[in-house]
């Protein structure tokens, strides 16, 4: 396998909505370059980047992919993101490794909600990009208004560097604006173009766009800027240098034309990538903490330094065992080793390392800094942890965030023998997606599984069968209600037995009284005068806890109350420690059925953020789940709506959310506090519980 210097290299992400047509650009880029010998499609066996069993099904990226080609003597390592909501947690993780981007658009349907979720973390991570308008051989493309759509989405001034030559059926080619020929493809997918003259009736708009590509390059330099003003000519290597430095600046957003699927005009980004795209020398440098001192540093990107590579992505595989997937910022990450994992402190070994094609592995010596590489086995290692030579020199890089889960479901195995398993089987599978969460509810005793959305969550349970034969099915959740009281009562709580032998006698008096929400239980000891010696009073607050966890209405545990043993008395012989336990619960069920007994339900703190113009609309419906708005916050665009609502009415939030706004809302929630359920829907609770 040929080695590349990390000049040499290019780091690009495809992302974008959905649909877009990333995947079918990978495999296209594959293609053209030689590293595939078959022009992959979506959905079947020949699909190089989408190769998981649950992708081929659905027809759509799931996971992030990884792969490479070679082109003019560089090679170019492509990163494969998912454009669906329900899977693009990986998509803003795997931007923390991505040196640029290329955005790709639907000529059909312009800037869609995903493309401007990608957009702002794309701007975030101050990523260079280009964008490619794909699919301008659909009967509805529409290059103009995709244009449009950039500059008004993104607050961007697009720069197109190409000229569509027709569009739908009629697409033939581009005018190359930077060569000032027209480029005319080739209808059999083989990726061969023919050079011409750019048509007559092109020729004046090409004239203007190649203008305006001459003036923003002039634009990136006070040098430049003056000679464009004074008339004077630029050469070809001063607007390509001024082009360069605008785009690793994000001043420039260069855009180009069309059709991966039947891979036209596939070359010229290629060259594109390689003309303006920085290699990993010429982006800024990593920051790190270096474990020793505890102070931030700068990772230096060359191969004569130590060892730091960061974990980007995991793959759980029940045959091959563990992937893990990184990327080299500075040293050479060698075959046959141990390394340090500064996260873990521990040490690794490390066996073969590899390159990926897709599912691939392509064994190669050593890794160079700036280059993305695969190793197997590793014991410890996660996704975000850094791998470093030694502990001399080892650093840790900043943690690689993923977006809080927005839907939660209970998992239930279908066969005893599988209970075991389901635990651990779901754990490996948390280790190839952090954005996946499982916990286990502490009052219904209830696994939950928590995810980014409905079909998130559908894939893990196919998963959980797939690879480790565990069967599965989901549903929705319990909720976790309590009870409480709402008065205060005095009562006896006795327990006499007689039965031949020794008998038992218990006899208790208590005062009951509610507490204010969230304060708990609390047990107070105010026997005088022996009434009820001491050894038995600790099995009377035993007797009362075990009482409240069965509760009075509807059998949830009950809180907020306050039990005081003010009063007893005892038998010589027949008290025991089990009749004061037994008489302490009696007395408390007995009391707390006339202390106003209320059911308590749990309200999540929300914070939604939308498009202002959705606002009147979402603040409706909060109302409608019995929810209340405390506050309401600019955010760029978009307002964050701050309410208080039952989780008994937001379980499916995140579907309802996505279908009012469009797909273009958010949100988090956390818990808050426990409420009284209003009377009407306590009665109704109550005897759903009571059938089951």
């Amino acid at each position: 396998m040929k080695e590349y210097k990390t000049e040499n290299i290019r780091n690009a992400g495809l992302i974008g909505h959905g649909k877009a047509g990333k995947t079918s650009l990978a495999e296209a880029m594959l293609f053209t370059s030689g590293s595939s010998d078959r022009l992959g499609k979506v959905g079947d066996n020949s699909c190089v980047m989408d190769f998981d069993p649950d992708e081929i099904k659905r027809g759509v990226s799931i996971n992030v992919s990884l792969a490479f080609c070679e082109w003019k003597g560089k090679k170019i390592n492509i990163l494969d993101t998912p454009g669906f909501t329900n899977f693009i947690a990986e998509t803003e993780a795997c931007m923390r490794v991505m040196d640029s981007a290329i955005l790709v658009l639907n000529a059909e349907s312009g800037v869609e909600v995903v493309t401007e979720k990608v957009w702002k973390w794309a701007d975030e991570r101050h990523l260079p990009r280009l964008v490619y308008v794909n699919r301008l051989d659909h009967e509805q493309a529409d290059p103009i208004r995709c244009f449009d759509s950039i500059a008004q989405k993104f607050k961007q001034d697009p720069v197109s560097f190409q000229l569509p030559i027709g569009k739908g059926p009629d697409f033939k080619g581009v005018v190359d604006l930077l060569a000032m020929k027209a480029v005319y493809f080739s209808k059999d997918a083989g990726g061969k173009c023919e050079i011409k003259e750019i048509p007559d009736d092109l020729k004046k708009k090409a004239e203007e766009h190649r203008e305006k590509i001459i003036e923003r390059a002039a634009e990136t330099d006070d040098a430049l800027t003056e000679k464009y003003l004074e008339g004077q000519t630029l050469t070809e290597d001063e607007i390509f240098n001024g082009l360069k430095a605008g785009i690793l600046n994000g001043g420039i957003v260069p855009v180009f034309f069309g059709s991966a699927i039947k891979n036209q005009g596939v070359s010229l980004l290629l060259d594109a990538v390689l003309q303006f795209f920085p290699s990993p020398l010429e982006v800024p440098e990593a920051k790190g903490v270096d474990l020793k001192s505890g102070q931030e540093t700068s990772i230096k990107t060359s191969e004569d330094g130590s060892l730091a590579a960061l974990v980007f992505k995991t793959i759980a595989d029940p045959f091959a065992g563990k992937l893990s997937l990184f990327r080299v910022y500075s040293g050479v990450f060698k075959g046959d080793q141990n390394i340090f994992n500064s996260q873990k402190n521990s040490q690794e070994h490390v066996g073969q390392v590899f390159f990926l094609l897709g599912k691939k592995q392509i064994s190669v010596p050593r890794v160079v800094a700036g280059d993305f590489g695969c190793v197997a086995k590793l014991k410890a290692t996660e996704t975000g942890d850094a791998l470093c030579q030694d502990n001399k020199h080892a650093v840790v890089f900043e943690k690689i965030s993923f977006p809080e889960p927005v839907i939660s479901m209970a998992v239930i195995p279908k066969s005893r023998e599988d209970e075991e398993k389901v635990s651990t089987s779901i754990h490996r599978l948390m280790e190839e997606d952090p954005s996946l969460r499982v916990g286990r509810d502490p009052q219904t005793h209830e696994m939950i599984i928590s995810g980014m959305g409905t079909v998130h969550l559908e894939v893990v349970v196919e998963r959980l069968k797939r690879k480790f034969g565990v069967d599965v099915e989901v549903r929705t959740p319990k909720i976790p209600y309590k009870e409480t009281i709402r008065a205060s009562i005095k009562v006896q709580g006795k327990y006499k037995k007689q039965s031949g032998g020794r008998g038992q006698y218990g006899d208790t008096c208590l005062e009951i009284s509610p507490l204010r929400r969230g304060e708990g239980f609390v047990f107070e000891d105010k026997i005088v005068g022996g009434a009820i010696p001491k050894q038995y009073v600790p099995a009377v607050e035993k007797g009362i806890v075990e009482a409240m966890q069965e509760g009075v209405i509807a059998g949830y545990p009950m809180v907020d109350l306050k039990v005081v043993l003010y009063d007893g008395s005892y038998h010589e012989v027949d008290s025991s420690e089990m009749a004061f336990k037994i008489a302490g619960s009696m007395g408390f069920k007995k009391g707390a059925m006339d202390c106003k007994p209320a059911l308590l339900e749990p309200i999540k703190d929300m914070e939604i953020t939308v498009p202002t113009e959705n606002v009147g609309d979402i603040m409706g419906d909060i109302n409608s789940r019995r929810g209340k708005v405390s506050g309401i916050e600019p955010s760029g665009d978009c307002q964050i709506i701050k309410a208080k609502v039952p989780m008994s009415e937001i379980l499916r939030y995140a579907s309802d959310l996505r279908s009012m706004t469009g797909g273009r809302g958010s949100f988090h929630s956390s818990f808050s506090h426990y409420e009284e359920v209003p009377g009407h829907l306590a009665e109704k609770i109550t005897a759903e519980r009571k059938k089951e």
